[in-house]
């Protein structure tokens, strides 16, 4: 199995310590045997602690409870994914976490980190010369700090390949359930997103700052738009049949989807589509021309373009590789 150490700092945040144990903990095969819930485990998920007693945080670094951790600092260094939970940025991160995630890195383990746990990372030289992002509130300490990163403040996650951010707390979720998909492909990820009640399709590009209206007068919620819209990938949509179901002018619909999702409607739509045809190509035995009219491109010619723009490689690609896991 694909084995993440979770390094706990002392003071570690709470709810960043929890979130890639909860995702990737989800996370099983799609091959369920008779009457079973789920498939095989495809993670092993261990929390290696700065010390064996460590202080668990809340908002704002106070204590809430302590912790033994299951394992001490070395376990990382032989694991395949290294998480780093936010912890006190007031705090020198200790010479041995620094250590342990320069040699995990220099082994070739990738690295993520997860709110304020990007100060760790850039205390330890891993995002230098790279583009990364904070909570929102850290990310002006972050760049004064450290000059030699380049710091984005205004997306939920940046993924460098081998060293990856995220912004706040809950978007610890979004870069994991991200990971997941990388490792197992979409429909995992999907299956994962579901259980933790989750949204599946947030992408790291989105802002971090998204307007969560009050679904009356004018500014309701376009939830039940995008539910509409999931369950007709299939037709050709146009921005103004999209803006009829949601009973506003074209204009009102562009400016509350960049509010609630941080893209336009027909990105978002987009983005869902070249989703299902992951889904498809990993699931089922639909060749590309079928796949395609299912998730509404219409040709295999359209479904490769976007297919290849947002997951980097061809459908038949993707399907060899994620198809057998």
């Amino acid at each position: 199995m694909h084995r993440v150490a979770v390094v706990a700092a002392d003071r570690v945040n709470s709810l960043d310590l929890a979130i890639p144990g909860q995702v990737f903990g989800t996370a099983h095969s799609q091959d369920k045997a008779a009457g079973a819930l789920f498939g095989a485990p495809l993670y092993d998920v261990v929390v290696c602690g700065e010390r064996p007693d460590l202080v668990v945080t809340g908002r704002g670094g106070a204590e809430i409870f302590r912790l033994t951790a299951s394992h001490d600092l070395s376990e990382a260094l032989t694991a395949d994914t290294v998480i780093v939970p936010g912890a006190r940025t007031d705090i020198d991160p200790s010479p041995q976490v620094l250590d342990v995630l320069r040699q995990a890195h220099d082994r070739g383990a990738r690295i993520a980190s997860i709110c304020s746990g990007a100060f760790m990372l850039a205390a330890a030289g891993l995002l230098d010369g790279r583009r990364a992002t904070t909570h929102w509130t850290a990310a002006d300490e972050l760049a004064q700090r450290y000059p030699q990163i380049e710091v984005d403040p205004n997306v939920l996650f940046v993924d460098e390949g081998d060293v990856l951010s995220s912004a706040g707390a809950a978007t610890g979720l979004d870069l994991c359930i991200h990971m997941v998909r990388n490792d197992f492909g979409s429909a995992v990820a999907a299956d994962v997103a579901r259980h933790v009640v989750v949204a599946p399709q947030r992408e790291g590009g989105q802002a971090q700052f998204i307007v969560h209206r009050e679904p009356t007068g004018d500014s309701g919620s376009l939830e039940p738009t995008m539910r509409w819209l999931r369950d007709r990938l299939d037709e050709p949509l146009t921005l103004a049949d999209i803006a009829g179901h949601a009973a506003i002018s074209p204009r009102t619909l562009n400016r509350r989807f960049r509010e609630q999702t941080g893209v336009t409607p027909l990105q978002w739509l987009l983005t869902q589509r070249v989703r299902h045809a992951q889904e498809l190509l990993e699931t089922t035995s639909l060749s590309v021309e079928e796949t395609a009219r299912h998730c509404g491109f219409g040709t295999s010619i359209n479904l490769r373009q976007h297919f290849a723009r947002q997951v980097q490689m061809s459908p038949l690609a993707y399907r060899r590789a994620f198809q057998l896991r």
